[in-house]
């Protein structure tokens, strides 16, 4: 008989899976590596700054791997691709994390600043999973595949006009994503964090108390998520734990979305 502790293992484990996360030199997705890393996966992680990426390697330990890579550059996405497949193999595992943002009213926006955001959130994304999917399929895989949305899909906040309707496409992604794979095999899934204690909301908030303080005022849990719960949200959407969940989005946010 299985004990408990194998038991945990085999369905919230991630031991001979291997997980690529875009973005993961920092941040969310520095956490999302390190908890996908720390259950088990082989964890590849990409970005643009090889710096960056080989420091974080080096501080999460567990053998992670990183890749550069420049989610704008959409001819360039499937050779990066291919190449991650010769070398590391079929992915079981992509989590689609890379992201900017655009803090500015919308009437002071043009479309070439929201086409940066959409190219990274939305385009490079997709171009990224259409890869690694196809991979999924040809080599059988029961593959799970993450995007990172947010909680700007759920309310309205004012000046990230861009970044919002990004997220909410995202979300759209999932739902239209989930519906053709899944009878292959492939699930996909989204975590939408609610606001994050992170360098990114640091800067956003710097200088702002008002609505900082507006933030807070919101958040039924009364404190800032921690970036270790969205990279745990994320490794228990990956295992088998979560083999029956597909086309969702799990807000991690405190209640900040439907709370009062």
């Amino acid at each position: 008989m299985m004990s408990d502790a194998a038991i945990l293992s085999r369905r919230y484990g991630l031991e001979g899976k291997t997980a690529l996360v875009t973005g993961g030199g920092t941040g969310l997705g520095k956490a999302v590596a390190t908890a996908l890393a720390q259950s088990g996966a082989r964890v590849v992680i990409a970005g643009r700054r090889a710096e960056v990426l080989e420091a974080t390697c080096a501080e999460i330990g567990h053998g992670v791997n990183h890749q550069a890579m420049d989610l704008t550059d959409m001819a360039g996405i499937a050779a990066v691709a291919r190449d991650l497949h010769a070398t590391h193999g079929t992915f079981d595992i992509l989590v689609n994390n890379a992201g900017n943002t655009l803090k500015k009213p919308f009437l002071d926006s043009d479309l070439d600043e929201f086409d940066s955001v959409f190219d990274v959130h939305v385009r490079g994304a997709l171009e990224l999973s259409r890869a690694v999917m196809g991979q999924m399929q040809a080599d059988e895989t029961q593959g799970s595949i993450l995007f990172i949305s947010s909680m700007t899909a759920y309310i309205g906040q004012p000046n990230v006009s861009g970044y919002t309707i990004a997220k909410t496409a995202i979300n759209g992604v999932i739902r239209a994503l989930s519906a053709e794979v899944a009878g292959s095999g492939i699930r996909v899934n989204g975590v939408a964090p609610g606001w994050i204690d992170t360098d990114v909301f640091r800067t956003a908030t710097k200088g702002d108390p008002d609505r900082k303080a507006k933030i807070m005022g919101r958040i039924p849990m009364g404190r800032l998520g921690e970036p270790e719960d969205i990279g745990w949200a994320c490794a228990f959407l990956a295992s088998q734990a979560a083999r029956y969940i597909t086309g969702q989005v799990l807000l991690v946010d405190g209640g900040g979305a439907t709370g009062f």
